[in-house]
């Protein structure tokens, strides 16, 4: 559509810069300066038309903010309907759309800005944009294949046929992940892409160069842009209206006509950029983060904050050989939307020991929760007096100051705790791993700490709230306990039958159906592993909102041995693998939300791979953010038979999920 070649020409002008300037009494104007510079070999369009717009929501529309021509060189310069920096709302993005001039050619650039109030590239009265970047050269955005790609996959949930549109922080921190693939200043690759731990370590940025390869073929050839339309478009969608949507439907539909994509990458290969020799399995786009690259040591679960922010607990204290013992971490990780850790991050005291799973953010408060399971290596690897505890919960401000003392809070008999949540109600949960019970924190007070066991459970683990109830798998068992808020199990709980199997994590959707990630193979050190029998291939069941039944097990889209689990914002289920290497998805409860013909339980990722990524090893944790990001665990290293066996990242799949607001 010609609006979203404008809109991705305007994307390409914000991030080439911002310039005001002063016009009598008329007031102050600014102006997006950048270039037009495709990578294409020989493009079809010498000059192009750069429209600039403000991202709309629910409330806003979408507002066109100025258009121009490219120069010489692809140079433009945008007048914008905006008096001054200021006038840019803070919970809106700029980008710009820029389309080849001349009728019946396709081909449409674009690129993003998350934070223009705050740009470099802005300049106001007094003030230019190189002096507001500390430079004499000018700050520019250029507009290219790469910016294009990078805007359509991480802000694939808020492109559409009108735009981009979409609510704070979710479209505003998926602006800035763009620039975790491409530098908008320059439109090369960015550092983060780029280098370690992603770089030449994994198959994303070759996968990136081949889906820029596949819009240089659009570039250059109008036929390429016409099979690019029709290979991007949905199981019964419609056809994208242009090359930013395609890319943004790529992203939410990775596995859709990848044969055909692959090959149109081909065609348009470019020498400068190697792509992947062979299709993948998936057009996904995942980047690993690893902190200051000497701490992460099995991160395990994850929370994000309401303004997007990656919470992370962590098994073990750093070590960066496998071989050798390491003790408890007593580290707790904050990462910013874009996937760096934030100022002061990692946090330390409050009484961490080895947390495991149990991690919570206090809705009210902001406040962060976690559980203390003591993770080490046995003795004398770790030594018998630098053991950890395995009876604590560890308090902390949102901005990182510990609220507990040295030895964190033990009251309710805490053991080995697991799963941690907060209620509806502002209970506090924890599941006692190595007792088989829960405890239960009334309004978050530990002073009024119960524990409530006989429950039918062996190796507490996971828990939810669905808005009515409590659920608590048992792993050991192969059981759900289902319980009244007061502690009280309901009528037939604890659930057993075909439909569990070691189940580890547990979640709700926001109609309060509850999915349960069936691991078939695992039971925990907590301290003791029981037996009990073969290991199976893992599965997913669910548990009926309203009528209480346990279905399932429900396999395929490349499950092996889930363990972490979560829903995305239509209700979808994403479940972390503990091996395999791979991400996996199913259909949730809205069918409409799938592709055609697809029901609850279908898988959506491919059946013998799921959604496979060699930079994964071993998964516990997903979550999914409000950018519909999905963010797992590198939680164990590919041999878990090691002294020290943890994992060194957090990873996130672009664009891939319905986005989920934090807490």
């Amino acid at each position: 559509m010609a609006h979203g070649a404008a809109m991705m020409a305007a994307l390409a002008v914000v991030a080439a810069g911002l310039t005001a300037c002063t016009t009598g009494d008329q007031g102050s104007a600014v102006t997006l300066s950048g270039t037009v510079i495709p990578l294409a070999a020989e493009p079809q369009a010498s000059a192009w038309r750069v429209v600039a717009y403000e991202s709309g929501d629910a409330d806003r529309a979408v507002r066109e903010l100025g258009s121009a021509e490219t120069g010489a060189e692809g140079s433009f310069s945008i007048p914008l309907d905006v008096t001054e920096a200021s006038g840019f709302p803070d919970d809106a993005v700029v980008y710009v759309v820029a389309t080849p001039l001349g009728e019946a050619r396709k081909a449409v650039l674009a690129s993003v800005i998350a934070h223009p109030r705050e740009s470099s590239a802005i300049s106001t009265p007094g003030r230019s944009a190189a002096s507001a970047a500390g430079s004499s050269t000018p700050h520019g955005l250029a507009v290219n294949e790469r910016t294009t790609v990078a805007t359509g996959f991480a802000m694939a949930q808020f492109v559409g046929s009108d735009g981009i549109s979409g609510v704070a922080p979710g479209v505003v921190n998926s602006a800035g992940m763009a620039g975790n693939l491409v530098d908008p200043a320059t439109g090369e690759l960015a550092e983060v892409i780029s280098s370690s731990p992603n770089g030449s370590e994994t198959s994303t940025l070759p996968a990136f160069q081949s889906l820029v390869s596949m819009l240089a073929a659009c570039v250059a050839d109008d036929g390429a842009c016409a099979d690019l339309l029709i290979a991007s478009t949905p199981e019964g969608g419609e056809r994208p209206g242009d090359t930013l949507q395609a890319f943004a439907e790529i992203a939410k539909h990775p596995g859709s006509s990848v044969v055909d994509l692959f090959d149109l990458a081909r065609r348009g290969a470019l020498p400068s950029q190697p792509g992947l020799a062979t299709a993948p399995d998936a057009w996904t786009l995942a980047l690993r983060f690893d902190g200051d690259g000497q701490s992460l040591d099995g991160p395990g679960n994850f929370a994000v904050d309401a303004d997007g922010n990656i919470w992370v607990n962590n098994n073990y204290e750093y070590g960066s050989d496998p071989k050798t013992a390491v003790c408890a971490s007593d580290e707790l990780f904050e990462f910013s939307p874009t996937g760096q850790f934030v100022d002061g991050s990692p946090y330390q005291g409050g009484g961490l020991s080895g947390s495991g799973f149990g991690v919570v953010i206090d809705p009210e408060t902001g406040d962060v929760w976690v559980s203390n399971y003591g993770f080490a290596a046995p003795a004398p690897g770790c030594p018998d007096d630098e053991q950890p505890p395995h009876n604590s919960v560890s308090l902390f401000r949102a901005d990182g100051t510990p609220l507990t003392g040295d030895t964190g809070i033990t009251e309710g008999e805490l053991s080995w705790p697991q799963g941690t949540i907060i209620d509806d109600e502002g209970s506090l949960w924890f599941a006692n791993c190595n007792t088989s019970t829960l405890t239960v924190y009334p309004d978050r007070d530990p002073d009024q700490a119960r524990v409530i066991g006989g429950l039918g459970l062996d190796q507490a683990f996971g828990l939810v709230d669905n808005g009515t109830n409590i659920f608590a798998t048992g792993t050991a068992s192969s059981s759900v306990a289902v319980l009244g808020r007061d502690g009280t199990p309901v009528a037939g709980s604890p659930l057993t039958g075909a439909g569990l199997d070691r189940p580890m994590g547990i979640a709700s959707d926001a109609e309060g159906n509850v999915w349960i990630a069936n691991s078939g193979a695992i039971t925990l050190p907590c301290p003791d592993r029981p037996e009990v029998g073969p290991a199976a291939t893992g599965s997913v069941s669910y548990i009926d909102a309203a009528t209480g039944t346990l279905t399932g097990p429900f396999q395929g889209g490349g499950v092996t041995t889930p363990w972490g689990i979560t829903t995305d914002g239509d209700g979808n289920v994403w479940v972390a693998e503990f091996s395999g290497r791979r991400l996996v998805a199913f259909c949730g409860f809205d069918p409409s939300t799938c592709p055609p013909g697809s029901k609850t339980g279908d898988p959506l990722s491919p059946d013998d791979t799921g959604f496979s990524f060699d930079g994964l090893e071993r998964s516990t944790g997903t979550v999914v953010d409000p950018s519909g990001n999905v963010w797992v665990t590198n939680n164990w290293q590919l041999d878990p038979v090691q002294t020290n066996p943890g994992g060194h990242h957090i990873i996130a799949f672009l664009g891939l999920a319905a986005p989920v607001a934090g807490t």
